[in-house]
């Protein structure tokens, strides 16, 4: 082969190799610019930018009432560019400055500075004097950013609802966690060009991204009522110092919760510094044997069925036997005697309902159980809510059926039992227990609005009727009468029940007492549940729970201007006539109370004016004779100069009634402890303008009080 030829063939397979590479070439170029484009734009603007993360602000949570329970306020939070720190050569001078300023340890503050990354936090959610203090130092390659801290402006109350978040905005228990994608909103940003050596550039691009603020929701609760309620838990466990107690209020016709409270708790604002098991909300997670107020299922379910009539007879020789086994009433020998079916609910008679539960049979009784909602989770907008623990339905014996309809066997969530209740309330039917209203976003736009949801009908209206009248019956002439409230037809049904012990059988010695009611009964308003878990001395549910139940129904009825309703002949023992109130607004001071007088009402006059310009209660308002009225001769004017208002004297007034004064006269007022007014400032007779700020300190009645013993 000649030499030209060999050339040829070199000179081609140096083309075709050139040729190759120039198509690997296109090939790579192509691969790099379009296909790993976008990637590698991103890691270059990783290199060349420095990103600080800007919170965004949790929404608000507000109550019913549109009240802040729970906000975000801004605060400082420092970091450090170690490669700035480097370069001013200032290590040690700067750590020193920084420990001094925040009041931390200063060769934390040195590893932290000098670390080998970008961006280091130094101390976030800085106090404000120790931030200024710092910021005052203006030292090289530190510097700080806002972020937003939760503050929760009531402390303590309603912390086991409303939970609490952490340090980095998220939500860690109660509604914060439910809601935390609606709460959190979108983090921004703070982007600072930097050159190859870590150094920021003077007059570089440099790009804020705001952050969004997270929607607001609005509570079922009402601030007012969670406070009274919070206030009885306190006095309980002054009282009978138990382990635990709880109680719910619920609007039975929505299902919303109007008030939801649990002793001990925590503060939400500290809730680092308390045991983990009490951010834990048991009246939603813990399922107990709740006894005789369980009895109030076995009752509509035997109603509804007609398996019994009101005037069947029972008789209870102080227990039942059922199979070999032998179940006690409460009283024991002679017991109950004779007696009708009402008479045996007011008596809370183990035997009568052991009968009930039998008569249904299994398949019945499960049915209003299951109805009820036992056995599954109500679907509250709560985390960790538990479903109880029910005996199978396959492996239940009689002995089961029988121990089953006195409250024993089975164990439900207080939240069960009082959305049960609530059914019982609302003609018969089941609503999902709701704790959310409504969310609106951070423009004040209404989003969503949770409707009241019907799960199902459980029972006849005329059914629940009949509980109704029942349970009203237990408070006026049964177990219930510590649970009784001058003016209001209220009904109900006490509980006491054994402590089940770890491993099996029932304690001697702890009892969990509980008192579950309706007020009023033929026109529900609240349904309430008190549950105290091992009170000290005395546990019935009649003496520890049912008082607590009374205060709490009578201050949120007259919170909630729900006027009273009692006939003369549902007071036991109460022989005072009843009268409709007339409209005493415009009359002469003095006639009114002359014609008030001669009806034997009460009178308090507010204000020294001679014209009576506001009356509570209402005109037209049933009241009794001996009950009062307060005439108010000093309202706010409608127009022109704000009126000076005379400050009542409110010593002796429950929150209720201070509620209801300073809503009337137009004016503010902040209260210091629980119980009744032992102190006001202005003092009384002292006058201030419409819309003023009234201080009311409060304290324990001092007054003996005799209980009775109950089941």
């Amino acid at each position: 082969m000649s030499n030209s030829i060999k050339m040829k063939k070199q000179i081609g397979y140096i083309f075709l190799t050139i040729v190759i590479m120039l198509i690997a070439l296109v090939i790579r170029l192509f691969w790099v610019q379009f296909v790993m484009g976008e990637e590698l734009r991103q890691k270059a603007f990783a290199v060349r930018f420095r990103n600080v993360e800007v919170k965004a602000k949790r929404g608000i949570i507000y109550d019913t009432k549109g009240r802040s329970l729970a906000i975000s306020i801004s605060t400082d939070s420092f970091y450090a560019i170690p490669a700035q720190v480097k370069k001013s050569k200032k290590e040690k001078d700067i750590a020193n400055k920084i420990a001094g300023a925040l009041d931390i340890d200063e060769n934390d503050v040195l590893n932290k500075i000098t670390k080998s990354q970008a961006f280091v936090w130094i101390q976030r959610h800085v106090p404000e004097e120790k931030a200024q203090k710092l910021k005052s130092l203006e030292l090289p390659g530190i510097s700080f950013v806002e972020e937003p801290e939760r503050f929760y402006p009531k402390d303590k109350l309603l912390a086991n609802v409303l939970g609490f978040s952490g340090i980095d905005n998220q939500g860690l228990n109660g509604v914060e966690i439910s809601y935390d994608k609606v709460l959190r909103g979108i983090s921004g940003t703070i982007m600072v060009e930097y050159d190859a050596k870590g150094q920021e550039i003077p007059d570089a691009l440099q790009k804020y991204v705001a952050p969004q603020d997270g929607n607001s929701i609005y509570l079922t609760i009402d601030e007012t009522i969670q406070y009274i309620v919070e206030r009885e838990l306190d006095e309980i466990v002054k009282v009978s110092n138990p382990k635990k107690a709880g109680a719910i209020v619920m609007d039975p016709k929505t299902g919303r919760i109007l008030a939801m409270a649990m002793r001990p708790t925590f503060s939400s604002n500290d809730y680092q510094n308390y045991d983990q098991s009490l951010w834990r909300n048991f009246l939603i997670s813990d399922a107990y044997e709740p006894g005789s107020t369980f009895k109030t299922v076995t009752m509509s379910g035997a109603l509804d069925e007609g398996v019994v009539k009101l005037n069947d007879r029972f008789y209870c020789g102080g227990f039942i036997k059922v199979g070999k086994e032998k179940i006690k009433c409460w009283k024991l020998s002679p017991g109950h005697g004779s007696q009708t079916f009402v008479e045996g609910v007011q008596n809370s008679c183990n035997p009568v309902f052991v009968t009930l539960g039998l008569r249904e049979g299994v398949d019945v009784f499960y049915r209003y159980l299951y109805g009820f909602g036992f056995g599954k989770k109500t679907g509250i907008e709560l985390p960790g809510e538990a479903i109880g623990i029910l005996v199978g339905k396959k492996r239940c014996k009689e002995i089961d059926l029988a121990t089953m309809s006195i409250g024993q066997a089975n164990a439900v969530t207080p939240i069960q039992l009082v959305t049960a209740c609530a059914a019982m309330a609302n003609d018969g039917k089941l609503m999902k227990p709701q704790i959310v209203e409504k969310i609106q976003d951070n423009k004040g736009n209404i989003v969503k609005t949770v409707e009241p949801e019907v799960v199902r009908q459980v029972i006849a209206p005329e059914t629940a009727h009949q509980v109704m009248d029942i349970l009203e019956l237990v408070v006026s002439n049964g177990t219930g009468k510590n649970a009784y409230v001058e003016g209001y037809r209220v009904g109900g049904k006490t509980g006491t029940a054994q402590k089940i012990i770890p491993g099996g059988g029932y304690s001697k010695t702890e009892y969990v007492g509980s008192f579950l009611g309706v007020a009023p009964v033929n026109d529900p308003k609240l349904v309430c549940l008190v549950v105290v878990d091992t009170p000290e001395g005395i546990y019935y549910g009649g003496t520890v729970a049912a008082p607590a139940f009374r205060n709490i129904i009578r201050d949120s009825l007259r919170y909630l201007q729900v006027p009273a309703q009692v006939e003369p002949d549902k007071i036991s023992g109460n022989n005072k006539e009843s009268l409709y109130l007339p409209n005493l607004v415009g009359s002469n001071i003095k006639d009114a109370v002359n014609t008030l007088a001669n009806n034997k009402i009460k009178v308090d006059v507010l204000g020294d004016g001679t014209t009576v310009k506001m009356q509570l209660p209402l005109a037209n308002t049933k009241v009794l004779e001996g009950s009062k009225v307060v005439l108010y001769t000093s309202v706010p004017a409608g127009d022109g100069e704000p009126e000076l208002i005379v400050i009542p004297d409110l010593t002796g007034k429950n929150v209720g009634e201070v509620k209801e004064l300073t809503k009337m006269l137009n004016l503010n007022f902040k209260i210091r402890g629980s119980g009744i007014v032992i102190r006001q400032e202005p003092e009384p007779g002292e006058r201030v303008q419409v819309g003023g700020e009234l201080m009311v300190f409060m304290g324990p009645k001092l007054e003996n009080s005799v209980q009775q013993l109950g089941p």
